[in-house]
Formats: C-alpha cells, structure tokens, sequence
C-alpha cells in the first residue's frame, strides 16, 4: 500500500503500525500489509502511484497544493487498480462527497482505532466499500432527500441504453467500482469506463451517484439481483 500525508510522523506512525500490527491468528487481518512508499504531497502521491501500482492509498485530504480530492481522479488514472481508502479528520458533507464522486472506495476518521484500520485496509483491498458510521449516516440521509424528486427526473427513460450498458449501470447501483465491474462482465476496466461515460451521457447525468440513484429510483435493481 502507499501512504498519502503532508506530516512526516503521521506517515512513519502509520507505516511502523501496519506493518507490525498483531491481531489474532485466524483474522483475515492479521495478514501482512507491506507499506511500499510514502508521499508527502498531491504530485509526489501521483507519481509514486504511476511506479508503484499500490493495491491500497491510504490518502489525506487536505495537504498543500493539491489536495485529495484533487489528486485521487489522477492516482486513479496511473493506477486504475489501486483502491483509495480516505483517512482525514474532515467528516463535512463538503469534503465527504466529493470524495466518494472523485473514486474514493471509502471514507475514514482519524479517530478510527488501530485494529479497525488494519481491517479497513483489508476490506478495502477486498473490495469492500469501507465508511466510517457518521460518513455512512450523511450518505443515507443524502441519498433519501433526493429521493423525493420526481422519479423522471433527471435523465431520460433507461430504455436508450444498450443491454451491456443496462448491466454496469445495475453494477454501479450496487457500489461497484469499474475494476468489480470489468471482473464481473469479463471486460477491460476501459471498456467499463467507456460505458460509464455513454449511461451518464444518454441518461445527462453527471456523475455515478447519480446514476445510482437513477437505476433504483426505476426499479432496475432488485434483492435478487
């Protein structure tokens, strides 16, 4: 994993924990977690995710420069595999859901305790969708304000879709990231963003949470599936 913090002894403490974390035999957490680089800023963390290719980034969100909400579309665009785990002490609507539309896979507190990190750090790698509870109560309460608007609005009916686009757009309802995407339809992650780009286009919508919002909103996503 690559960890992303402008303050030296915040990088060194974390890296020193995860690396030496010791949680029972038989967690999946107690797996080893190799820290394979450090960035101190936006362009160091962007670089160093262009070489690396981290499975995790661990990212703070405000650093001089260019912060994380700044810097996470173009970690994603070097590494598109990587997952981008947000650590701050910033739990503002204003700073929770950019990050989450920038690509973020989850949203973290600094108040987290250690083992939850170690564990976060896993789920994330997983591909497990990882919020910290009072992230997850906005986005609840966020996503059920807009549900009151009419349900043909925005975008046009889902019937301009092809049956491919129909499928990633269920997918993108169900919190999946375009790598989950790719590996669930046997498709390239580019071929995935193609079709994000063509359901948002054809529905005018502007970013996968709304489209998520979209596809249950008629009925395209089920229990069953």
């Amino acid at each position: 994993m690559l960890i992303v913090d402008d303050h030296a002894v915040v990088r060194r403490g974390l890296r020193t924990f995860l690396e030496l974390h010791d949680l029972p035999s038989g967690d999946p957490a107690a797996l080893p977690i190799e820290v394979v680089g450090e960035a101190c800023d936006g362009v160091e963390a962007i670089s160093l995710a262009r070489t690396l290719e981290p499975d995790v980034v661990l990212l703070d969100l405000v650093m001089p420069g260019m912060d994380g909400i700044q810097v996470m579309p173009q970690i994603l665009d070097e590494s598109p595999r990587s997952r981008v785990l947000i650590l701050t002490s910033f739990g503002e609507e204003d700073k929770v859901f950019p990050a989450i539309r920038a690509g973020a896979h989850g949203y973290l507190l600094k108040d987290i305790s250690p083992d939850g990190l170690v564990r976060a750090v896993h789920a994330a790698y997983a591909g497990q969708v990882q919020l910290h509870p009072e992230v997850a109560r906005k986005l609840m309460s966020a996503v059920a304000a807009q549900g009151d608007v009419s349900v043909d609005q925005p975008g046009l009916p889902f019937e301009v879709l092809t049956e491919r686009e129909l499928e990633v757009l269920r997918l993108i309802a169900r919190g999946r990231n375009n790598r989950d995407i790719a590996a669930n339809l046997v498709i390239s992650d580019k071929t995935v963003k193609t079709h994000v780009s063509s359901i948002l286009g054809k529905l005018h919508l502007e970013d996968r949470t709304q489209a998520a919002i979209y596809a249950l909103r008629h009925g395209l996503v089920t229990d069953e599936g």
